[in-house]
């Protein structure tokens, strides 16, 4: 069984999780430039197997599709044709941001390690991975 990778998509990073071998436990790996993330990706999946990759999908309270999908759907169309054999899934990230702040808050962090965005990109990642494992959809 292969490992679950996240990607927490923006305009300039992208926060990376992936899970264990066995799928219980997410972590955080990295942040990468956003320019740098397909040839950061292809370079990981060489050396890990990877089933699955999950973008969190960013939406409105409504639950409607929210601006930021003008950059990130490109983006992902880009990485499914440099990794056609690969299952790109999109999870919702709503209130990510939020939860990672509030993680760190209750982690102790400092305020100025707290503006680090790339630490929350990394976390945010993290959270959207959480979620999709504990989802429903997941586990069918």
């Amino acid at each position: 069984m292969g490992r679950l990778l996240s990607i927490d998509y923006g305009r300039r990073r992208c926060g990376i999780a992936v899970t264990d071998t066995l799928r219980i436990v997410a972590s955080g790996l990295t942040t990468i430039d956003t320019s740098k993330l397909i040839e950061f990706i292809k370079g990981y999946v060489e050396h890990e197997p990877v089933d699955a990759i999950i973008v969190g999908y960013p939406t409105t309270m409504r639950g409607e599709e929210s601006d930021s999908m003008r950059y990130i759907r490109p983006g992902i169309g880009q990485l499914r044709k440099a990794l056609p054999n690969i299952e790109i899934i999109f999870f919702d990230e709503r209130f990510t941001s939020a939860i990672a702040h509030r993680a760190m808050i209750d982690g102790g962090l400092k305020k100025m390690a707290r503006r680090d965005k790339a630490i929350v990109d990394e976390i945010s990642a993290t959270i959207i991975l959480n979620d999709y494992l504990e989802s429903r959809h997941y586990n069918k």
